[in-house]
């Protein structure tokens, strides 16, 4: 599988409640004592060294803009292959591998009907799955099952449209064995990675998604951004109607 994109060290994206880049360089400034020359020679190598500047500082941009290029390129393939592998989960009764030495398995669709969005989620959060789509938390029950079920996907990919769900939207979460849950969204809120106050053990059935915040950001964070659901029922239906 294609190894992360995320550096080994860096915080986790969310972790539950009760369970627990410096460069430089410098050049020592030559000088040369000129005494009775009206007309000194200048020094040849000295005029040079900025174009040679700027051309690294242009590769280095090129390279970092064909970077931000391709994440979101890797990440809408890798939705296809998503959905073939889920597919046929969902016809064969058994976990499909995407590819061949994937060391994940898709476990779900989440969809986003009124943004006409949906995306299969893998199993786990590691940077390596959440590189290809959302990822289910580990410790944290099936979508429709009792507590708090935690999804979680970058920023600048599958979860990008996260800060356009609204109070009352719909989220629907198809399950690896056929079952889809319908969700409503209670809210959202920023908070950081390690305060976060999700309990997979809540009363209820509930779904959050989580990214990093700001959603416009370039740097890795300590916020994120949640967006919490619960799963509808007369109640909600009778208050926001039953939606599409």
């Amino acid at each position: 599988m294609d190894k992360a994109m995320r550096a080994p060290n860096q915080a986790p994206l969310l972790p539950l409640a009760g369970r627990s880049w410096r460069w430089g360089w410098c050049r020592r400034h030559r000088s040369r004592l000129i005494l009775n020359h009206p007309h000194p020679e200048p020094l040849p190598a000295r005029g040079r060294r900025p174009a040679f500047g700027s051309a690294v500082a242009l590769v280095l941009g090129l390279a970092l803009l064909a970077q931000a290029a391709w994440i979101p390129a890797k990440a809408a393939l890798a939705q296809v292959l998503l959905e073939r592998a889920f597919a046929r989960t969902l016809a064969e009764g058994a976990p499909v591998r995407p590819w061949p030495w994937a060391d994940t398995v898709p476990v779900a669709r989440i969809t986003f009907p009124d943004l006409g969005e949906a995306y299969v989620a893998l199993a786990g959060s590691s940077g390596q799955a959440l590189a290809f789509g959302p990822g289910h938390v580990e410790g944290t029950p099936e979508a429709g099952e009792s507590g708090t079920a935690v999804y979680a996907a970058h920023r600048d990919t599958q979860f990008r449209s996260l800060g356009r769900l609204r109070p009352g939207d719909p989220v629907t979460v198809q399950r690896r064995d056929g079952r889809t849950v319908r969700f409503r969204v209670t809210g959202a809120r920023v908070v950081r990675w390690d305060a976060a106050g999700l309990d997979p053990d809540a009363p209820g059935r509930r779904l959050a998604l989580a990214t990093c915040w700001p959603l416009d950001g370039l740097t890795q964070g300590p916020e994120r951004l949640l967006v919490e659901a619960e799963e509808e029922s007369v109640s909600w239906v009778a208050e926001f109607g039953s939606g599409p």
